[in-house]
């Protein structure tokens, strides 16, 4: 279906789905209120809205990168999620450590998104969802009125992909009438952390930076996550920091990247480690060029380069099933590339 016939048929397919919904839900209405048990409504406040979910959510959809983490973490299997498109080292749209969790809940793989074009509005409606959890998203607001019409939507609560791993789960949890248990799993998941930082000291206090969207044909500028992004807010859960220079370029902006010219590059001098998506002819690509090589890091090798074809370049980014999952051997390439500085 081409793209004006997809938008034309949008709002009908739309109002079927809720149609079927609702017939749905008045065949099971008995099981629906005995569901709700203890169930109050639940509202929550966030950046495109607010948002109230009056009775229990039975059927749980996914929009963006890893919201289908937290459902599936505290044992609810979602309708519909995102498909994943990076870091899949299969090709299957799921993520190992999802394919674990789906295994260990006995569960069938839910009904996968392709957002490769943006929200797949009539792919949501179809699974027929009494909530949508995007607490980790871009949505744009047209994003999320188009959602709005098929089910209470629960977006990012401040910034566009700037929400840390923490109010992700805090803020899909309570959607979902879970918010004690979500407590609990952001408590386990921070004592899994500690304890596997304290089995690498040399990390400890690396100033690090994330080096983004590098063009290998155009290098006259350097790219890189600001602290607003959940990938450099990481680091400072690794027992590293953003460095200086970092840290004044993200006051100058509320962006989750930016970006200073080559000529400039000596600006980052206090960059222990750099972290970035790429591989061995990029790093080589940094070396090579008269500007860049001369930041330290660079000179140093302290460069970890995270493969985008799989899962472990999905390290930086945590999630709630993720983070058990890659930690230790993320652990493992900054602690070589700390090692590297001199």
């Amino acid at each position: 279906m081409n793209r004006p016939s997809r938008a034309f048929a949008l709002p009908v397919a739309i109002s079927a789905a809720l149609v079927l919904s609702a017939c749905s839900s008045s065949g099971t209405s008995a099981d629906a209120e005995a569901g709700d048990g203890d169930w109050a409504p639940v509202t929550i406040e966030h950046a495109l809205g607010t948002t109230k979910i009056e009775s229990k959510p039975e059927r749980v959809a996914t929009v963006n990168w890893a919201n289908h983490e937290v459902p599936l973490a505290l044992g609810v299997v979602p309708v519909g999620m995102a498909s994943a498109d990076f870091g899949d080292d299969d090709g299957n749209g799921v993520l190992p450590w999802v394919e674990d969790k789906l295994d260990e809940l006995d569960a069938e793989t839910p009904t996968l998104f392709d957002e490769t074009d943006g929200i797949d509005f009539e792919a949501v409606a179809d699974t027929q969802p009494d909530v949508i959890l995007a607490g980790y998203s871009g949505l744009s607001q047209e994003d999320y009125d188009t959602l709005s019409e098929i089910a209470p939507v629960v977006a990012y609560p401040e910034t566009a992909w700037g929400t840390p791993w923490r109010e992700m789960i805090e803020i899909n949890s309570e959607a979902i009438g879970m918010k004690n248990e979500g407590e609990e799993l952001i408590a386990d998941l921070e004592s899994e952390i500690d304890s596997a930082v304290s089995e690498h000291p040399a990390i400890k206090d690396k100033s690090t930076m994330f080096l983004t969207h590098v063009d290998p044909s155009d290098l006259s500028e350097v790219n890189f996550y600001t602290t607003h992004d959940t990938r450099a807010m990481f680091f400072e859960d690794l027992g590293m920091k953003a460095p200086a220079s970092i840290a004044k370029a993200s006051e100058e902006t509320d962006q989750f990247s930016s970006q200073v010219s080559a000529e400039q590059a000596d600006v980052f001098d206090d960059v222990d480690i750099i972290v970035t998506y790429g591989d061995d002819k990029l790093v080589k690509t940094l070396e090579d060029d008269e500007l860049l090589s001369q930041m330290p890091a660079v000179k140093n090798d302290a460069i970890v380069n995270l493969p985008g074809d799989q899962p472990l370049g999905t390290a930086a980014n945590p999630t709630p099933l993720s983070i058990s999952y890659i930690l230790d051997d993320y652990l493992d390439e900054l602690d070589e590339a700390a090692s590297n500085q001199k």
